[in-house]
């Protein structure tokens, strides 16, 4: 018996991403995600314009005029869900965690999925594959993969991009659409600064993920469509100025104490912090991925119409 807050809360998440599913994402969805395709349909006369190339021959011979194959794309796609549920992700500073987020992320994407007749999938990962959840369709699947991502507890805490790459490339033989959700936050050995002290309330994990998983990220994207999802909160990109504070690794559960009242602590942290957010974005850029960038104290509805509109332009052109 699922506990009535826990209901409650899917509920909630459900309602708030449906309207923006419904008022938003509507046909936006369907028009940039292509199947993996094209089925025959139906043979139909041939008129001006048409490929001459589709003309079927056989009908044309038997029916003494020409007419045409038609076909339509192959629709059905699976969606597979790629959720980081390390130990970062429970941060949050504006009242919503980085984990929450991801939940609703995981509902929008899931939710047009199912509403175009395609089957969702979830891989939640530590440092090791925590749970596989094999493709299904439905409303009831939907919301068992928003219970998992809100609410499994990991076994572990540390993050391993590569192991869920591997994973995914081994699990999903056919072509995906493969959603990293992820704040590609870890657990790397951490810069010393001036004195021999830490400056690490959390640190991306750019070293790591482009040595250990850029080459499974490459290998990924051509088997499948990836696209990287990155929450981030907006005390991982600037220090707020509160004076001394304690701060505990997620990950690692190690304790670093920060003067944040130090103006020039806080700049040189939001400098670097930015750098490493290009990194990030070039990294992905080189893997041939698309990717988002989403803020716990920011709407999302935006960034994800912008998305889809960007898909679409670059599909038109193509």
């Amino acid at each position: 018996m699922i506990p009535r807050e826990i209901l409650k809360k899917i509920r909630q998440i459900e309602l708030r991403t449906n309207r923006i599913v419904t008022e938003t994402l509507a046909g936006q969805y369907h028009s940039v995600f292509k199947g993996q395709g094209m089925n025959f349909d139906e043979v139909r006369e041939y008129q001006p314009g048409d490929d001459v190339r589709a003309i079927d021959w056989n009908v044309t011979a038997r029916m003494n005029h020409p007419f045409i194959k038609k076909f339509v794309e192959e629709r059905e796609l699976t969606l597979m869900l790629v959720v980081d549920v390390s130990g970062s992700g429970l941060f949050g500073s504006r009242g919503q965690s980085k984990r929450e987020l991801a939940a609703e992320i995981a509902s929008v994407l899931a939710f047009s999925a199912i509403r175009n007749n395609d089957k969702v999938g979830l891989i939640l990962f530590s440092d090791e594959v925590e749970k596989f959840i094999p493709p299904r369709k439905g409303r009831s699947h939907v919301l068992r993969v928003i219970r998992e991502v809100l609410f499994f507890e990991p076994q572990r805490r540390r993050t391993d991009l590569n192991a869920a790459l591997e994973f995914l490339l081994r699990v999903q033989s056919h072509k995906a659409i493969a959603v990293i959700i992820s704040d590609f936050i870890g657990s790397p050995a951490a810069p010393r600064q001036a004195g021999g002290k830490h400056l690490r309330p959390q640190m991306l994990l750019l070293e790591s993920l482009a040595q250990a998983s850029f080459t499974r990220l490459r290998q990924a994207n051509r088997k499948h469509d990836l696209v990287a999802v990155q929450i981030s909160d907006p005390h991982e990109l600037e220090l707020p100025a509160l004076g001394r504070l304690v701060f505990q690794d997620a990950e690692t559960g190690e304790i670093v104490e920060v003067n944040t009242g130090d103006a020039r602590k806080r700049e040189a942290f939001a400098e670097r912090q930015a750098k490493e957010q290009e990194q990030l974005a070039r990294l992905f850029r080189r893997a041939g991925m698309d990717a988002i960038q989403l803020r716990t104290d920011q709407e999302y509805g935006a960034a994800l119409k912008k998305f889809f509109e960007n898909r679409e332009k670059r599909r038109l052109r193509g």
